[in-house]
């Protein structure tokens, strides 16, 4: 396993975690405990956010420009105030 495989594996168990903090904080029964899990779920962000940084620095992750009219197509198409 090379660096470029690991990393994906570390970023893809880190979106896991994300995801499941996320679902923690949506279900908390209480004030504390959705504090944690917002808390918590914002820390995992921002590793994420790192890793994403560290891979794409090495060229491991690009992310495309998206053209701005595909952009205002969908922006349109979920816009609620537009009559559909």
């Amino acid at each position: 396993m090379d660096d470029r495989n690991l990393m994906e594996n570390i970023l893809l168990l880190e979106k896991g975690v994300c995801d499941l903090f996320m679902h923690g904080t949506i279900e908390s029964s209480t004030d504390n405990v959705h504090q944690v899990f917002k808390n918590t779920l914002n820390e995992s962000l921002c590793i994420q956010n790192i890793i994403y940084g560290k891979m794409s620095e090495k060229g491991w992750y690009t992310a495309e420009q998206a053209e701005q009219s595909k952009v205002n197509a969908v922006k349109q198409k979920f816009d609620p105030t537009t009559n559909q």
